[in-house]
């Protein structure tokens, strides 16, 4: 079956085409002319995130689903494509944060400077946009794992454009490893599901039975791969270093969309499945509460800007994971309000994190950009040099610690009620949500702890280090995607009552149900017109004191002086907060988990001479459990080595004991 011309799926897959063709003509430009190659590729993915946003907005609008097959000659039978308002509602920010990304990038990473990457930066970068919409597109298990394995080797190839950097190599080995670790779970996954539904391609929404028996061993499956993609604690191993060492439009799209679509296949995952138990939600749940809870604990004590902002990915996977958990404890306890209000908080969550997460790691590059540097205890005074970036930055960090007026509140406050809702009722249910809500609400506050941290040393102060005190203000490619973000974010926190009902569309996809099935309208539930007034006035206050300090500022007589230095006859820059000491309380109440590293002067002498104090806080699920349990385990299969002997003889004899073993097994 063929689609329509110029029908929503057409213009998806003409986008998905579009976008990882886009960067094919870039390898064919001589060297002279690569900046040339680099803007044409610019514009064929453009065109590729507006062709692509339109099909998804059409399908949401229309609330219609789409499949086509595909038949060919290789073995698992026929591919399936198609679409539905859950594949839009991802769809969405793919192509929005992709196109944002490859304008951006026209300022950040020229071809003129970075001539030895930027064929392989730009191919790749439009190979992974294609990828991920295949990955959404697929409606059987071969193309689903062949869109994934293309999805995670572009990665890869984009978290090593630098691979001449040791940190960069490194992390990108890492992340390879750990995809591939995540696959192995899908292997699993697909056979299961083939083994339940009888074919390769996925079964229709809601027609398996979640109390079969490889029901659950298949939901755990799912939860281990799609998990560990989503950077999910504590399979989140491979995210703070590859975020961190990416190009930084590279880290927006991975933070923003590559986790999304692990999110995903999870919910793809369990929209097959009808009689969902409660501790499917309850597992879902804690994940969720110990990912945001240690997501944001290991980002106060960060140094380095670009990982302080992962972790906080970590942070935000675990509020979406809280709202499907809130979603699956709602439908196995019969709450249709808890289950509509916790998947509409989730999925949108899954949009606003991908708008603000992209602005941020958009703003920080557009930092680094103008002063080398990465590291928050040298910079400072950067708002002075960069105020469209500050007012850009400062915009996403309100919108990620879920305040008002932007959108990450709305998503919240979705997951808040769901959550209440839950409270309300009797039964399991009110047990397994009634630590949900004190856990956000600790979540909510260490992010504005930490975005207090980042901005206050960051963007005001004076400038720590003379090196990195210079810089200019980023160019408009570099600004009008990160303010095209930035009025997303504020679009979606003043009228969100606009996405009521595609969040109801995509919702009822999720949750496997129809229109009519009893689920309780969102716009019933949620207050959007409230939220919506509040906004308002809280913008008009805002603006009116903003009006009434100009105004008394421009009466008063204009002086200078120094700050009070605190009794210091001559106060220096190193005297102002560091990232360190600002967080210190805080990090001090989870020492048992970060295991803070502290080098700390021993100060004897009456007049000592220079001391210096340095802490760190390492990767404590990698550094601390899974590289000695691996080290461990190494040791402990060392002698099984030695039938690695490098003998062509010997593994022909292996090979002969293992077809005899099996033609034993299968006779008896």
């Amino acid at each position: 079956m063929l689609p329509e011309p110029l029908s929503p799926s057409t213009l998806i897959m003409a986008a998905t085409l579009l976008a990882a063709f886009s960067g094919v003509p870039q390898l064919f430009f001589p060297a002279a002319a690569l900046a040339r190659g680099q803007l044409l590729a610019i514009v064929l993915l453009l065109c590729a995130s507006c062709l692509g946003l339109a099909g998804s907005v059409l399908t949401l609008l229309s609330a219609g689903s789409e499949l086509f097959a595909l038949t060919w000659r290789l073995p698992f039978g026929e591919i399936r494509i198609g679409n539905d308002p859950l594949s839009a509602w991802f769809l969405i920010p793919i192509f929005l944060i992709s196109g944002c990304a490859a304008l951006y990038a026209r300022g950040y990473w020229p071809a003129g400077r970075h001539p030895r990457n930027i064929r392989k930066m730009t191919f790749f970068f439009g190979l992974m946009t294609a990828a991920m919409g295949a990955v959404v597109q697929a409606r059987d298990g071969i193309s689903f794992l062949f869109a994934w394995e293309l999805m995670a080797l572009a990665a890869y190839f984009l978290i090593t454009t630098e691979d001449e950097k040791s940190d960069v190599s490194q992390a990108g080995t890492l992340y390879m490893i750990t995809t591939h670790i995540g696959t192995l779970g899908l292997f699993g996954l697909f056979p299961l599901l083939n083994l339940m539904s009888g074919s390769w391609l996925f079964p229709g929404a809601g027609t398996l039975d979640a109390s079969a028996p490889l029901a659950s061993a298949l939901f755990l499956a799912a939860l281990f791969a799609f998990g560990m993609k989503a950077g999910l604690m504590p399979l989140h191993i491979w995210l703070p270093s590859a975020h961190a060492n990416a190009p930084s439009h590279v880290s927006a799209a991975m933070s923003g969309v590559i986790l999304k679509v692990g999110i995903y296949g999870l919910l793809r995952t369990l929209s097959f499945f009808h009689s969902v138990p409660l501790w499917w939600g309850g597992l879902v749940l804690l994940l969720g509460m110990v990912s945001g809870l240690l997501g944001v604990a290991f980002a106060l004590g960060q140094h380095d800007l670009k990982r302080l902002l992962a972790y906080h990915s970590i942070e935000n996977i675990g509020i979406i994971t809280m709202g499907i958990g809130v979603s699956l404890i709602g439908q196995a306890s019969g709450s249709a309000s808890m289950t509509m209000l916790g998947m509409a908080g989730a999925l949108l969550h899954v949009l606003n994190h991908a708008v603000f997460k992209a602005l941020l790691f958009l703003g920080a590059g557009s930092v680094i950009h103008a002063t080398g540097t990465r590291e928050i205890d040298l910079l400072g005074g950067v708002a002075r040099r960069l105020p469209a970036t500050a007012l850009l930055f400062g915009a996403g960090a309100v919108a990620i610690c879920g305040l008002p007026p932007l959108n990450g509140f709305v998503s919240e406050l979705l997951v808040y009620l769901g959550i209440f809702h839950g409270m309300q009722g009797e039964g399991p249910g009110v047990a397994a949500t009634a630590l949900a809500a004190p856990a956000l609400a600790m979540i909510g506050g260490l992010a504005v702890a930490c975005f207090v941290k980042v901005y206050g040393i960051v963007f005001l102060g004076a400038p720590r280090h003379g090196d990195h005190a210079g810089g200019h203000e980023a160019c408009w490619r570099m600004l009008l995607p990160m303010s095209l973000l930035a009025a997303v974010c504020a679009a979606v926190g003043l009228a969100p009552q606009l996405l009521s009902d595609p969040l109801q569309r995509a919702g009822q996809a999720a949750l496997s149900t129809s229109p009519d099935a009893g689920l309780q309208q969102l716009s019933s539930l949620a207050p959007f017109a409230m939220v919506s007034l509040l906004g308002v006035a809280l913008l008009l206050v805002l603006a009116l004191l903003v009006l009434w300090y100009k105004k008394r500022l421009s009466a008063s007589p204009v002086s200078e002086s120094a700050t009070w230095g605190c009794g210091y006859q001559r106060p220096a820059a190193r005297m102002q907060y560091s990232a360190s000491s600002f967080a210190q309380m805080l990090n001090g109440l989870f020492a048992f988990v970060l295991r803070t590293h502290t080098h700390r002067p021993n100060v004897t002498e009456q007049f000592p001479p220079r001391k210096s104090f340095a802490s760190h806080i390492p990767e404590a699920v990698l550094e601390l459990i899974y590289i000695p349990a691996l080290e461990r385990l190494y040791t402990r299969f060392l002698p099984i080595r030695k039938m690695q002997s490098g003998i062509l003889q010997q593994y022909v004899l292996y090979m002969l004991i293992t077809l005899v073993a099996l033609l034993v097994v299968d006779y008896f």
